[in-house]
């Protein structure tokens, strides 16, 4: 049988105390994205982030949100970032190419800057849903944020 006395695992550390986060927050369907940003900042504060230490950029949609991050992520400002977005299914081919280009742009910012993004971006099937699911995907990138950057904190030292 293997011993794991020595074995260290990093725990979830979910204390936003002392870090930056940037939040990068789509204006196209805006009452969803809205509703987002206000559940991601509130639940940043609740978890111990300074309202002075959250940065807010907005964009005109979804595909501008890679490039924003980017820009953040270069400036060495924050300790990890948040993309806020809501991509609703239409009756174009437009969804697919939106929801696929968005998701890549930031995961290639994220492996490219070393950064941790926590993509809120909503892609839903309608408005319904999008509004069903804003509150709770808001908080979740948020905390997912707090986690990844005190996780890379613990990984680095």
């Amino acid at each position: 049988m293997p011993r794991f006395e020595n074995i260290h695992e990093f725990a979830p550390n979910l204390d936003g105390t002392g870090l930056r986060i940037g939040i990068v927050m789509s204006r196209f369907n805006q009452y969803v994205c809205e509703g987002l940003l206000s559940a991601a900042t509130t639940e940043l504060l609740n978890r111990g982030v300074a309202a002075d230490a959250i940065q807010i950029a907005t964009v005109p949609g979804a595909l501008e949100i890679p490039l924003a991050l980017q820009t953040m992520a270069r400036s060495g400002r924050f300790d990890a970032l948040v993309a806020l977005g809501a991509v609703i299914r239409g009756e174009t081919y437009h969804f697919e190419l939106v929801s696929n280009e968005q998701g890549a742009g930031i995961t290639r910012v994220t492996l490219d800057a070393s950064i941790p993004i926590a993509n809120g971006v909503l892609t839903t099937e309608d408005d319904n849903q999008a509004e069903f699911r804003m509150h709770q995907k808001g908080l979740e990138a948020a905390q997912a944020a707090i986690e990844m950057a005190n996780l890379q904190k613990a990984l680095r030292a």
